[in-house]
């Protein structure tokens, strides 16, 4: 009996394993666009670091999916969840970004005869930060980032219209999470894929190569084209209304408050002090975490220029 007492022990592990795997559920948006929510946490061996939005359009000649997961293991949840709607082949890729999330499932969609596009920054950032992420990656993904490799995106494009399927995308710089952020706009079905730079029910985060303004001037000109429905980076699917409050709004607080502060030259410990509480975005996830770093960044940002 004691011979045996690992192995079960390993196997009622590995179905306990399974039994909290999140697992990634397509969502429609308007006919033929789907919306992917992954979890608002963090990255995890039970989501494969799906833990961010992704998407996909069902055409006549194949499948145009945004963004390919953080690993190989991730890719195939999502082509899993692909399949759930349509028998058609994810044919082409298009990232939005260079976080890990967003495109360290590329080798695997190519390895099954995808095109894989993304703006030409995008891209560049991509190989810039690759080997970064899949070192980050293993503390929180362990052995199932086994098999993951590195993939930014072959077709560098710019900055403009693809047609791909008969489907019409715009894409254009954010340059707000990560430099060479991008969306994908969906001007026939009145959609916005805003990759990082939209986050809803959770407050959006700035990191030491983030910019505000950047995030902010993308957001006014993402208000401008008025979409219906917005796929966030990170949150449910919404509507403009509640980008605007979530995210636009705390764009420009970071920038006419927290950045007009800095370029005054006020101490950067007063001003955090003084904006430590905003009732308006006490409620979204990750504010007591983040709030103040964010604060202490933007104010760096525009201290430094």
């Amino acid at each position: 009996m004691r011979m045996l007492f690992a192995p079960l022990l390993f196997i009622l592990a590995l179905g306990a394993d399974a039994a909290h795997a999140w697992e990634p559920r397509a969502e429609k948006v308007v006919d033929n666009v789907y919306a992917i929510v992954g979890p608002l946490g963090q990255r995890s061996a039970e989501n494969d670091g799906l833990n961010a939005n992704f998407g996909f359009v069902v055409t006549p000649h194949g499948v145009v999916l945004i963004d390919s997961g953080a690993s190989r293991l991730g890719a195939q949840k999502l082509e899993a969840a692909i399949r759930k709607i349509t028998q058609q082949p994810v044919r082409w890729v298009v990232n939005t970004g260079s976080q890990d999330h967003r495109w360290l499932g590329n080798a695997y969609f190519a390895s099954k005869g995808a095109e894989v596009v993304a703006l030409a920054r995008t891209a560049a950032t991509q190989a810039e930060y690759g080997a970064q992420h899949m070192e980050g990656l293993k503390r929180f993904l362990g052995k199932r980032l086994d098999g993951t490799q590195p993939l930014p995106a072959p077709k560098a494009v710019e900055a403009g219209t693809l047609e791909l399927g008969g489907e019409t995308l715009e894409l254009a710089y954010t340059d707000a999470h990560f430099p060479g952020d991008a969306w994908v706009w969906l001007p026939k079905h009145g959609v916005m894929f805003s990759g990082d730079l939209v986050y809803v029910d959770r407050l959006l985060g700035v990191l030491p190569w983030s910019s505000v303004r950047s995030g902010q001037r993308a957001f006014h000109a993402l208000a401008a084209l008025k979409p219906a429905r917005i796929v966030p980076g990170h949150g449910r699917v919404c509507d403009l209304a509640q980008a605007q409050r979530e995210t636009g709004d705390y764009y420009d607080f970071l920038v006419a408050q927290v950045g007009a502060a800095a370029k005054e030259m006020e101490p950067m410990g007063a001003t955090l002090d003084r904006y430590a509480d905003l009732p308006e975005f006490r409620h979204l996830k990750n504010y007591g975490d983040l709030h103040r770093a964010n604060m202490n960044r933007a104010f760096i940002e525009f201290e430094s220029q």
